[in-house]
């Protein structure tokens, strides 16, 4: 289509779901941490897609290895094996705790799948047929299907889409005392997000995460992380639950292990998996050639770069950065986060300033109603980080 920005724009805003709200850009061409919109105009990345680009945009290695795949082999099912799928395995389980992986098309999916292997695993091996109650945290968020909006502990997801899926309970967030008063013969699973992302980058308190360890083995419960949005180097370790030195009995992932095409994997022990047998759960596009090649190579990257150690050094200059901007601008309170996931709260202005930011040439967004949240590339440098800070405060004149 030869339409210029604004023909697209009236056509998108006549055709796309009505559930979106997309800025008035129409995005042409990435490289790096840039993106170039149809009018030629330049913007700094720091959303990256909601930390999915973690290698950025157009990296070589990974548009090199797709363009090969494409060539070669594209979807066989998971009737078959393809030595992509086989080596990615392989290295998600030689980087974390889990022997097996599951893979699947999005985060959703990926915590869908670990909800049903909670209770499946605790009806069929534990032998606990009533222990199906699954805990999640208030504030949360694990995706948009009806079970993952259930899990969501945040009211405005489940506006209208009742009945919600029965066997779900909220407690809040980083409070061991009601967690402990909460446990009980029937409860399957915990799911927790060690940072809460869409909460508003709310990083757990350890000691919590390791009460909450200590009382699901106490109980028999499943202890499952959702890092759909800080696994895969986010948080300057290529896990979150490393950072925290806690581990869970099953994780999900996706966002940032495809780099940018669709992947979801659900990683687990041995132990576990036994509550799936053959036909107890599939994904018919999960794990293909194309997806996985993908995945491997942001996993080879990142490791050949040393982008966990960049995740540490550039998540703290950008918070350090934030907090000497809120010594002039009172509108930034608390500025947080691991790595490169950083928030900066701005109350009621959050929403305001991404859309001055944008005019700056700075792509980031709000989280929780009332934080800017800044999720990066993995590759962004330190000019990068001071580029988007200046921008930022130049947008923050502006108020």
């Amino acid at each position: 289509m030869t339409a210029d920005q604004n023909e697209l724009l009236a056509i998108g805003d006549r055709r796309n779901s009505p559930n979106y709200a997309p800025a008035p850009i129409v995005f042409e061409q990435g490289e790096g941490v840039w993106l170039t919109d149809r009018k030629g105009n330049r913007y700094l990345d720091f959303l990256a897609g909601i930390a999915v680009c973690s290698l950025g945009h157009a990296h070589p290695r990974l548009t090199e290895a797709l363009h090969d795949q494409v060539d070669r082999l594209l979807h066989v099912s998971n009737m078959f094996y393809t030595a992509e799928q086989i080596e990615l395995m392989e290295a998600l389980a030689q980087r974390s705790f889990a022997d097996r992986i599951f893979f699947c098309n999005s985060g959703a999916e990926a915590n869908e799948t670990a909800f049903k292997l909670a209770r499946r695993y605790q009806s069929r091996v534990a032998e606990n047929p009533d222990k199906t109650t699954i805990l999640s945290m208030k504030s949360s968020f694990h995706g948009r299907t009806l079970a993952a909006i259930t899990a969501t502990g945040q009211p405005k997801y489940h506006d209208g889409f009742a009945p919600l899926v029965p066997g779900f309970e909220y407690l809040p967030f980083n409070d061991a005392s009601a967690l402990e008063d909460r446990m009980g013969d029937d409860v399957a699973a915990v799911v927790v997000e060690p940072i809460q992302g869409e909460g508003g980058v709310r990083p757990a308190d350890p000691e919590f995460l390791k009460t909450l360890r200590q009382l699901c083995d106490d109980t028999g419960a499943l202890l499952i992380f959702d890092e759909v949005q800080t696994g895969v180097g986010r948080t300057g370790s290529l896990f979150a639950y490393q950072h925290f030195e806690v581990t869970p009995d099953i994780m999900s992932l996706a966002k940032g292990l495809g780099g940018g095409v669709p992947i979801g994997a659900t990683l687990a022990t041995d132990e576990v998996w036994q509550g799936f047998k053959r036909g107890s759960h599939a994904s018919t596009f999960g794990g293909n050639p194309l997806v996985t090649r993908a995945a491997r190579v942001v996993l080879e990257v990142i490791d050949e770069q040393n982008l966990l150690e960049n995740a540490q050094q550039r998540g703290e200059q950008l918070r350090r950065g934030l907090r000497q901007l809120a010594q002039t601008y009172d509108v930034i309170g608390d500025v947080r986060g691991v790595g490169l996931m950083v928030g900066a709260e701005c109350g009621e202005k959050a929403g305001e300033i991404v859309s001055l930011a944008r005019d700056e040439g700075l792509l980031i967004n709000s989280a929780g109603g009332n934080t800017l949240r800044f999720v990066p590339p993995l590759v962004v440098s330190e000019d990068d980080v001071e580029q988007a800070l200046r921008r930022l405060e130049r947008a923050l004149q502006k108020l």
